[in-house]
């Protein structure tokens, strides 16, 4: 094999880079600097993150991908070529063949943006897999038995849920919501009750840190103050000057919980949608959670009280959905059957 094969984890928040024969060698933020006025890139990744809130009028930060899916192709572009460039290096002589993970749900048109913006960003083949069966392939589910499997890949722009047998997709649902709403609520509940504005690097802190999706009410003030937290700097919207505050867990669970409501939701409408059989199997078997947003401290709890199946997070839950593309690709007769291509 000349050309190298080379597996794209796209998400909303982070892009993971597979090298076949390597594993993934690049795991960087989903963000891109360019200049306001030519729209020339002046970052990627890591950098770029770092602008993110805080350029000046000539630089703006984005994020080109908003709901797991390409907001803005040009940008999109230049960022997989600049992915491509960094995991192969730039001097190579045969262009590599790539494989692109999209949510389940994801219509023709958007299909169709990604593997152009793939070819463009000089790829000799481009293939894509949908995430809940790369995310599957990437937890070493057994999925071409002909049992089923439930995987719920939760990033940062969507949620996919999906029932999987016989290495195939048999029920599937994806919910816009995930990662990104949560930290956005996060932002908009503290500037409601706190008057404090923030911007999304500190929302995305506060999740890590303290966000809870399952707390326990509590009864007498030893539980409360066993309950985490966490000083915020921000901005007063009244006074304009910067100000401090601290936040528990509870009052942040109470922020989040409306969202996570709506990724519970997507989540029992497959599970309603799903052939008798293949529902006690999941039984049996339980629920796979992978991606970033289904480390939140008890989301798993809140998952299985919700649902009544039993669910577990995945080992690696972040690097999943990439290990898995990479798998595929490098057994990619395999999986044939589940990869569209160009």
């Amino acid at each position: 094999m000349l050309s190298k094969r080379v597996g794209i984890d796209l998400g909303t928040a982070n892009t993971l880079v597979y090298l076949a024969g390597e594993g993934i060698v690049l795991n960087e933020p989903t963000v891109v600097a360019v200049t306001a006025e030519e729209n020339r890139v002046v970052a990627v990744g890591r950098e770029a993150k770092e602008m993110l809130g805080r350029t000046p009028g000539n630089i703006v930060a984005l994020r080109p991908l908003k709901d797991g899916v390409i907001a803005d192709y040009t940008i999109t572009e230049a960022m997989l070529s600049y992915f491509i460039d960094k995991a192969c290096g730039r001097s190579r002589f045969f262009k590599p063949e790539v494989m692109i993970c999209i949510p389940s749900g994801v219509t023709q048109v958007e299909r169709r943006a990604v593997l152009d913006a793939t070819m463009a960003a000089g790829a000799k083949a481009a293939y894509l897999i949908e995430e809940p069966l790369a995310a599957a392939i990437g937890a070493k589910i057994p999925i071409a038995q002909a049992a089923g499997h439930m995987v719920v890949d939760i990033g940062g722009g969507s949620t996919e849920a999906a029932v999987i047998s016989l290495g195939g997709v048999v029920v599937h649902n994806s919910v816009r919501v995930a990662g990104n709403k949560i930290d956005e609520t996060i932002a908009s509940f503290i500037k409601k009750k706190f008057n404090l504005l923030i911007g999304e690097r500190t929302a995305e802190e506060i999740k890590i840190t303290i966000g809870n999706a399952f707390v326990e009410e509590p009864k007498n003030a030893k539980d409360l103050s066993d309950l985490r937290k966490m000083e915020i700097r921000g901005r007063d919207s009244i006074t304009g000057l910067p100000r401090t505050i601290e936040l528990n867990e509870l009052q942040i669970n109470e922020a989040i919980k409306p969202v996570l409501m709506d990724i519970v939701g997507g989540v029992k409408k497959v599970l309603e949608d799903t052939p008798p059989e293949l529902a006690s199997d999941i039984i049996d078997k339980g629920i796979v959670m992978s991606g970033g947003t289904s480390l939140v401290h008890n989301l798993d709890k809140l998952m299985t009280n919700m649902t009544g199946v039993p669910c577990h997070v995945a080992e690696d839950a972040l690097l999943c959905v990439a290990r898995g593309t990479g798998v595929a690709l490098e057994n990619i007769e395999l999986y044939k059957r589940s990869i569209s291509r160009k």
